[in-house]
Order: C-alpha cells, then structure tokens, then sequence
C-alpha cells in the first residue's frame, strides 16, 4: 500500500487551502474528492447561489427603476441564460481549485469514494473497481453535508427538488412551494418571486427566524411579504401527490387543514453529514447524530485524526470550514495552541437587502443579563441609503454599557454583510463604540452611518 504523510478526505474549503499548505511544507499528501472539486461552496452553494441572486436583483432593479426615474419596460427572465451564467462561474471557480492542487508539489489528487478501513487504512474506489487502498500517518475528514430529506407522506413519490438540484431547473415554476424558512429556503423564495414563480413558504416553528431578535425576523418578513412572498408559520406537512404536473400539498397552518396545489416543490429543511458512507464503525470516530465528535481543537476520538467544516456539526459556513484548516494546521506544524472555542461567528443571508450578524443579539444579552444599551438607526435614515432608494432594513449593535466594547451587531440592508464586518472590525481590535461615533469615514458611505448609529446612545442619555 502506498504510504502518506497526510490524507484529506474531501476537497472543500478546508481540504483544498489545508493540502496545498501541506504540500509546499514538503509532506506527502494525499487528498481524495468523489464527485467536484471544491466542495459545496463552490459546486453547489455560495457560488451558484449568490450568482443567482445577482440575477434576481438586477431583474428586481429592471423592475423598480421608475422609481428613481429610469423607464424600462418587458423585462423578463431568461431562465436557460441564468443558468448558463451560473454554471460557467461554478466551472471557473472549480478548475482554478483543481489546477491549484495539480500544481502544488507532494500533493496527490485521487478520484475516488473513499471509505475507513482501520483507523490509518482508507479503501479509495473509482468506476466501481474493486479499489485502491492507501495509509497516512495523519488523516483530516473534510466530506461536508448535503441536503436532509425529510420523511413525508407521498415525498418520494413526487419529483420534489433540493437546494442542489433547483439550479438545474430548465423551465420557471408556476408555483414553488418551499418546505422550511432557514437561509437557504429564503434566498431561494426571492430569487424564483423576482423571476416570476408564485413563491409560498412554510416555517415549522412557531415564529419566523426564531433565533433572530424580534425586529430582525420582523423586518425581514416584512420586506419578502411586500414582494408577495407567502410566508406561514406554526406549519407541517401531512402528504404530498400529484395528478396531472401538479403537485397537491396536504398542510396542517395553526391547526387548520389546507390543501396546496403548486408547481414545484423544494425541500430546504436542514443538512445532514457526510458521515454515512465513511464506514467509521471500522475506527475508533464517534459520531452524534452522525456528526463526527469533535474537541475543541478538532481531533477526534481517533488517533491522528481531525474532523474539519460541516461534517463535524456547528456553524455549516464556508468561513468557518476555512477557518477550522488554519486552526489544525497552526496548531500542528506551527506550534499554535489555537480553539475553535468562542471564535467570532459572523454570518450573512444573501436576501436583498442582505442581513450580516456578528457576536450576540439583544435576546442573547438579555438572557446573559448584561449591563447593555442598544444603538439602532434604519436605514431609511442613512444618506447612502435614501440616494440610492435602499431604504429598507436598520443597523442595530449591542453594546456594553460599562466599557463601551461592541457585543454584537446586526444589519439589514444593501451591502448589510459588509455593515456588519465594519462592526466585527471593531470588535476584533477592541474599538469603543465612542471611537466610532467621532471617526471620520467618507462621505456618503454606508460607512458613514456608524457615526450617526452610536449618537443615538449620547441622545439616549
């Protein structure tokens, strides 16, 4: 059997950066990917979908432009083009990944299903051959998660579609039902209203962004209802069939029995781990709910072996995924002792207007019963904001009411991610929000608005 010094199971964002780091510090490393490199960010999650919904905006810019004066007139969506577009994005992005790692000395790429054979043995098999196997002194589990599928009356039995599968679609839904609210169900519901399906969507829970604070989830139901989202809460779904290409959904919302006939239906109720197929019953790996167990510094309950991104369980970001590559490799071959323990959780929904959250909400801070003030500032009070007819969402950060350090921010806005990581800044380098009160940023920036945001806590007075 060939021997590594490192093996990589998976070519997502941690596994790519993490095996070229390897093999320029001149260890033999083996990286295996089963389908595209890549991973989901790449092949079917951030790129694709944001190139979508750079698609939606302009179509909902086309279609809101009397409002700032310009007259456009029959505009429609080319569905075929969207997808062309997006796909060339995917393939760009996807070979520079695998070229990256091509060139990249001491790094083998392999092909191939990759399955535990022992603890340091993996079976590596490709076209259905009776397979390869191969041993390495260190081995990094990398395989993400995929769509969850749940169990549903009549499910199978319909050609339901996932948030894979949806950018594949060659014809635009008459009526997309959309099972689940998360960020993924969202984002998708925009994008297919502003292309010109009827959208509904069902929530199970009792209320909407059920994490978020109040006014956050409110605001953002809020701007998705004016553009004729149908959104329901306190929902479940008894059975689906079909007659005729149309899908009949049998719906219980707050109790009431409904039927639902629709077009399409999409399935966004969470993901699952890459962990089924691993064979991890022939290692010392513990798993919960098939997520690979983790400590803190992302070993296993294996030797030598560590579980980075989605298939460990906990936040399922790209950034977090690359994040956790830097952490194991500082900590191994730089002599680092770094955590994955109270890292800074940044996020952003890809909505339009976005929505960026960073550190606690005021939920969190009232729960923790902290001494806090609350800044807030909509952004229909932001210069930026108002010349460019983006007036919907606010900016909100938490603070401390003692020190004056920023806990915690959200925005809800155009460029609302980018908001956010001007108050992560801050919080990284410890900056008071008083600091940021008397800064001089330039004019007029969405920037800018911190300036007026942390005023309101001296007004408060």
């Amino acid at each position: 059997m060939k021997h590594y010094d490192a093996l990589i199971i998976g070519t997502g964002q941690a596994g790519v950066p993490l095996a070229k780091k390897l093999g320029k510090r001149g260890l033999k490393t083996a990286i295996i990917e089963r389908k595209f490199v890549g991973g989901t960010c790449i092949n079917v999650g951030c790129t694709p979908t944001k190139a979508m919904v750079a698609s939606a905006r302009v179509m909902h810019l086309a279609n809101t432009a009397n409002e700032v004066g310009v007259n456009v007139s029959n505009v429609s969506v080319n569905l075929k083009a969207v997808i062309e577009r997006m796909n060339k994005i995917v393939t760009q992005f996807r070979t520079g990944a695998e070229n990256g790692l091509h060139k990249t000395e001491n790094v083998d790429l392999i092909l191939g299903h990759a399955s535990f054979v022992s603890n340091k043995e993996i079976k590596i098999v490709s076209n259905n051959e009776a397979g390869e196997h191969i041993t390495a002194d260190t081995i990094f589990i990398n395989t993400g998660a995929r769509p969850a599928i749940p169990e549903i009356e009549g499910l199978s039995e319909i050609n339901y579609l996932t948030s894979t599968t949806i950018m594949d679609v060659d014809e635009l839904p008459e009526h997309l039902l959309v099972i689940g609210a998360g960020y993924i169900a969202l984002e998708f519901g925009q994008i297919f209203k502003r292309f010109g399906s009827k959208v509904t969507i069902l929530e199970h829970a009792e209320k909407f962004l059920s994490r978020e604070d109040d006014d956050v989830a409110d605001e953002i139901k809020r701007f998705l209802e004016e553009e004729l989202l149908e959104i329901f809460t306190n929902t479940s779904v008894q059975k689906f069939s079909s007659k005729n290409k149309q899908i009949n959904a049998t719906v219980k919302i707050n109790g009431e029995v409904k039927e639902i006939t629709c077009s399409h239906v999409l399935i966004a109720t969470g993901r699952t781990p890459n962990s089924d197929d691993l064979k991890l019953e022939n290692t010392k790996i513990k798993t919960d709910r098939g997520y690979i167990v983790v400590n803190d510094k992302l070993e296993t309950t294996g030797p030598d072996i560590y579980a980075l991104g989605d298939v460990k369980g906990g936040p399922a970001f790209t950034h977090i995924s690359y994040n956790d590559h830097l952490i194991v490799y500082r900590n191994l071959y730089e002599g680092a002792d770094e955590s994955i323990k109270d890292r800074m959780l940044p996020y952003t929904m890809f909505t339009d207007p976005q929505f960026g959250r960073i550190g606690i909400n005021e939920k969190e801070a009232r729960q923790r019963q902290l001494n806090f003030k609350i800044a807030m500032i909509p952004m229909s009070h932001i210069a930026r904001g108002i010349e460019t007819n983006e007036t919907a969402g606010f900016i909100k950060a938490i603070v401390d009411a003692d020190t004056k350090q920023i806990l915690g921010g959200a925005a809800i806005g155009e460029q609302g991610g980018e908001i956010m990581s001007m108050l992560q800044l801050s919080m990284m380098g410890k900056i008071a929000y008083d600091v940021l009160r008397s800064a001089v940023f330039a004019h007029p920036l969405y920037a800018e608005a911190l300036n007026n945001l942390f005023m309101k806590l001296e007004r408060d007075k």
